[in-house]
């Protein structure tokens, strides 16, 4: 006869669920921290405990079930819904102001207002949800197939399992959600992991663009949590498109859901200001 969990344990283990997730969010993406690390790895061990107790407890997106399952043989191909293209490349203002002249002949009334990001250097990656539960992660490949590296994208820390509920944003709760963003190192986790390479004596790594997108196709995800990747996400996809109006919005959605996004990304009227945001706004980011 299957034995009944108790419903102290079953209420225990969701308390310590939300208290993770809770701490996970605050530090990943507020940038704040409402408890020690200590103590944020007291509730995490209790939660292991209470599930090797009672494994028909544990859930796709427990905190516990970032590491899973042994190294593959070889990654499988996605085919994209929506291509993933690659930004093009500006050198100066002069190819900046022709880029605007063209758009001004396509759109004659179109309004001078952009919303401006920081380009980060990584690996793009797109992070399937649905209904809210993470179902699979894929690399950009060639824009339009690229490879599933679910097991390894779900051994980053500051990548949710399950999309944070939030007042205004459930729709994103339900059926399928795309984000896609860049997985990155940096530089400072960089010289970090480099420092204990050399102390190790072992070889230190060339940089951290590099090393990020090396280590996302590593067939073993147990290798690729011991490095200190995080994921910047920059756009989201739903089935409908009006459910995303304008990327602002859309990062206001991605934070609110539990996504990391860069900070400094402000919506800016006219050229000029563009111009000076990225001589002046990058060096300060």
């Amino acid at each position: 006869m299957a034995r009944s969990t108790p419903l102290a344990i079953i209420e225990r283990t969701q308390k310590l669920r939300e208290l993770i997730n809770d701490y996970r969010y605050h530090y990943h993406v507020l940038d704040e921290s409402t408890m020690s690390e200590a103590a944020a790895d007291s509730l995490k061990h209790e939660l292991s405990q209470l599930e090797e107790r009672y494994p028909e407890l544990i859930t796709p997106d427990s905190p516990t079930q970032r590491v899973a399952g042994q190294a593959i043989d070889a990654f499988q191909k996605v085919a994209h819904r929506v291509p993933m293209i690659s930004l093009s490349d500006v050198f100066n203002q002069q190819e900046v102001e022709a880029w605007l002249k063209r758009i001004d002949k396509l759109l004659p009334s179109a309004n001078h207002e952009f919303f401006c990001d920081v380009k980060m250097d990584g690996l793009a990656c797109a992070l399937i949800y649905q209904d809210g539960l993470l179902v699979q992660a894929v690399t950009r490949g060639d824009s339009r197939v690229g490879e599933d590296v679910t097991h390894n994208v779900r051994t980053i820390s500051n990548v949710p399992l399950r999309l944070r509920k939030s007042p205004g944003f459930e729709q994103f709760l339900s059926g399928r959600t795309e984000i896609r963003g860049e997985i990155i190192m940096t530089k400072t986790e960089f010289a970090a992991l480099n420092e204990r390479q050399k102390a190790a004596g072992k070889a230190e790594f060339a940089n951290p663009r590099n090393l990020a997108a090396g280590t996302i196709r590593q067939l073993d995800p147990r290798l690729v949590a011991e490095r200190p990747l995080s994921f910047r996400g920059y756009d989201l996809l739903r089935d409908e498109p009006s459910d995303v109006p304008s990327y602002s919005f859309a990062y206001q959605a991605l934070a609110a859901l539990g996504i990391t996004c860069n900070t400094s990304a402000p919506v800016l009227s006219g050229l000029q200001a563009v111009m000076t945001y990225a001589k002046v706004g990058i060096k300060a980011t």
